[in-house]
C-alpha cells in the first residue's frame, strides 16, 4: 500500500477492532442512510462501513490514495472521490437529503472538519470521528474545565458531543506522536432558531481570546458602557459559562443593539 504523506496529516489505522468499534458508532439515529467518509487512507474502516446497509462515498485528497483504493475495492471505484473536503461540496453528492460524517480524520484539519460540519448541519445529524485526543477533549469539553474553549461552545450548540473511547498511538501507522480519541457528535434538531450566529461566533471567540479577563471587561465593546454590565453575572470568565449561557449573553447583547 501507499506510505503515509506528512502533507496530508496521514496517520493510517491498523487495527480492525477498533475500525469495527468506530463502524458501530455511527447510526444511533435513523433518519439518514447517506453516509461520507472523510480521508479513507488504506481503506481499514472503510472495508467495515462497507458492510453495513448504507449509500456510501468516501472523499480523499491523495490521487494515489485513490488509486490503491480503487485496486482494493474496485466495487467503490464509483464512489471515492478526490478532493479536499474542507473544499467539498457534499450537496453535489447527496442533494437536499441528510447524511452522516465519519473518519478517523487527518489531524492537521480535523478542527475545521468541526466547523465544516457545522456549516451544513441542517443536514448532518450525526458525525463520528477520530481526532487527537487533546482536540476530542476539548470539543467535548464541559464548563469549569481547562479543555473548555471557543470550539466547545460552537459544537455543543448544536450538537451533543460525546467522547466515546481513546485509541492509542501503537495502532497506526505510522505511529503518531499524540494519542487519539473518538467522539461523536449528534445533532440537537432546531437548536437555537433565532440565534445571530455571527454575533454568537463573536461572543464566544472574543471571550476566550481573553479568558482570563471578565466578561465586563471584553464584553463593553458590544454593549458601551450600558447598565447592564453591572450586573454580577458580568463578574464571570468565560470558561465559567455553560452553552446556554453564551446564548443567554449573545440575546441580551443582540436586544440592546436592537434597542439603540
Amino acid at each position: 500500500m501507499i506510505r503515509a504523506k506528512k502533507s496530508y496529516g496521514q496517520h493510517f489505522l491498523n487495527n480492525e477492532h477498533t475500525a469495527q468499534k468506530i463502524a458501530e458508532s455511527i447510526g444511533t439515529r435513523s433518519d439518514f442512510t447517506n453516509l461520507l467518509e472523510i480521508g479513507p487512507g488504506q481503506g481499514v474502516l472503510t472495508n467495515h462501513l462497507m458492510d453495513g446497509d448504507w449509500n456510501f462515498y468516501a472523499v480523499e485528497a491523495d490521487g494515489d490514495m485513490i488509486e490503491a483504493l480503487c485496486q482494493r475495492f474496485p466495487e467503490m471505484e464509483e464512489r471515492f472521490i478526490k478532493y479536499n473536503f474542507l473544499r467539498f461540496d457534499p450537496t453535489k453528492v447527496f442533494g437536499d437529503e441528510q447524511f452522516g460524517l465519519i473518519g478517523n480524520y487527518p489531524y492537521n484539519i480535523s478542527s475545521q472538519i468541526i466547523f465544516r460540519m457545522l456549516k451544513y448541519r441542517q443536514q448532518i445529524p450525526e458525525m463520528v470521528g477520530m481526532f487527537q485526543k487533546e482536540v476530542a477533549r476539548r470539543i467535548t469539553a464541559d464548563p469549569g474545565s481547562k479543555e473548555y474553549g471557543v470550539i466547545s461552545v460552537l459544537a455543543q450548540v448544536y450538537y451533543r458531543c460525546d467522547y466515546l473511547f481513546k485509541v492509542d498511538k501503537g495502532q497506526f501507522t505510522p505511529p503518531p506522536k499524540v494519542q487519539s480519541a473518538v467522539i461523536r457528535c449528534t445533532r440537537i434538531d432546531n437548536a437555537q432558531p433565532g440565534l445571530d450566529e455571527s454575533l454568537f461566533r463573536s461572543v464566544v471567540k472574543i471571550t476566550f481570546n481573553n479568558r482570563r479577563k471578565m466578561l465586563r471587561n471584553t464584553l463593553k465593546q458590544f454593549l458601551n458602557g450600558s447598565g447592564v454590565l453591572d450586573n454580577p453575572y458580568f463578574e464571570k470568565r468565560p470558561e465559567q459559562l455553560s452553552v446556554e449561557e453564551f446564548v443567554k449573553l449573545t440575546e441580551i447583547i443582540q436586544k440592546y443593539r436592537e434597542n439603540q
